[in-house]
């Protein structure tokens, strides 16, 4: 198996991971210096993309010199575009959340009929001097509640297309993942990584 070292303080981001690469042959392991998960600095940025790389070249400089330098090692950045905020969150979808939280997220859309939106996550490695990137996209709308006990971040009022209604916090891992943003973006990586044999 390929090991994969995923550079993140989100151990649910480490779980996701680990569910949907292990099945295609990789073995993502979360990164640890010195017994801590590096804390990168997250830009300001008007697409993820730039994030999910500023953050990369961060994490592979923090490798240089160690063990781990031979390593891919990948690190992901996602967000939540509502349509009718045009496209806010967006990159900022970790600082709003904290700030003011999902209820503050369905204030703001009080009333509002267009709750359309996607989730949307960059997954971006590094291997052997190269930097490879893949999007991933799920489609669906902002729920008018806060549902379900599983997932994290903004699970619990994002309802996929494909999800017969039920928030991403409803789904099993299993469903998430076979639907998710991060679980397309990490699949095109995957493959990025090992192309097919002809």
């Amino acid at each position: 198996m390929m090991r994969v070292l995923f550079v993140t303080g989100n151990q649910n981001k480490v779980a996701e991971a680990y569910g949907i690469l292990s099945p295609l042959g990789f073995y993502v392991e979360q990164l640890f210096i010195d017994g801590k998960a590096p804390d990168l600095v997250e830009p300001q940025a008007e697409e993820i993309e730039e994030i999910a790389k500023y953050k990369l070249e961060q994490a592979v400089s923090l490798t240089m010199g160690t063990e781990f330098e031979n390593e891919a090692v990948l690190v992901e950045d996602s967000g939540l575009f509502i349509d009718s905020l045009s496209g806010f969150p967006g990159p900022y979808s970790s600082f709003v959340k904290e700030t003011i939280g999902l209820s503050g997220i369905l204030s703001l859309m009080s009333g509002e009929t267009d709750r359309g939106a996607e989730f949307k996550a960059v997954a971006a490695v590094y291997f052997k001097d190269k930097i490879m990137t893949c999007t991933g996209i799920c489609r669906g709308f902002v729920s008018e509640n806060i549902s379900g006990d599983s997932g994290f971040g903004y699970d619990p009022i994002f309802i996929p297309e494909e999800a017969n209604g039920r928030t991403c916090a409803q789904l099993s891992p299993e469903e998430k993942s076979s639907i998710s943003h991060r679980g397309f973006a990490l699949k095109g990586v995957s493959e990025l990584l090992i192309p097919p044999s002809k």
